[in-house]
């Protein structure tokens, strides 16, 4: 299936124009393709380095996915243009962080001059309906970031928020 990120109403963005990702889940992997549309030559894209787990990827240029089971447990990916990434499992909202132990199957990215593409896979170690929360954090040459995903909870960009999680895979 594909879906449609959009930006937060107070964070509009310059150089993309839209972010369409592609979504598949087979058992128990999760399958991303992220593409964005626009002037890639203004986004600024963190340089090549080695697969491995790096924090704070969402300060740059970066693409997420959060998968809840039952309950308020939740995992959060977050996958750079670099090709680090990091995974996170929270107890509920924003509580009980800590390093969840999977590594992605891969990340691989393809640039064009009007495009950008991410390709991940992840195994979110859950059973059962999912429902999941896709987001980006995309800063362009100027500095200006524009935070988007499938839904927007009121106030500030906050892609743990319940309202996130729009996209339910069984």
């Amino acid at each position: 299936m594909q879906v449609a990120l959009k930006p937060h109403p107070d964070t509009p963005a310059n150089a993309v124009t839209a972010i369409e990702v592609e979504v598949v889940r087979e058992g128990g992997v999760l399958r991303l393709k992220y593409r964005a549309l626009g002037r890639m030559d203004e986004l600024l894209v963190p340089a090549a380095a080695d697969f491995e787990r790096a924090d704070e990827l969402w300060k740059e240029t970066c693409f997420e996915a959060f998968v809840r089971g039952a309950g308020e447990a939740y995992c959060e990916f977050n996958f750079a243009p670099s090709s680090r990434w990091a995974a996170y499992a929270f107890e509920g909202y924003r509580a009980g962080m800590r390093d969840f132990e999977v590594a992605p199957l891969y990340v691989e990215t393809n640039a064009g001059p009007d495009s950008f593409e991410l390709i991940a896979a992840v195994t979110p170690g859950e059973v059962g309906p999912w429902r999941v929360g896709l987001s980006a954090v995309i800063e362009e040459t100027d500095g200006r970031k524009s935070y988007w995903a499938l839904a927007h909870a009121p106030g500030k960009p906050d892609f743990h928020h319940g309202d996130a999680f729009q996209l339910e895979l069984t």
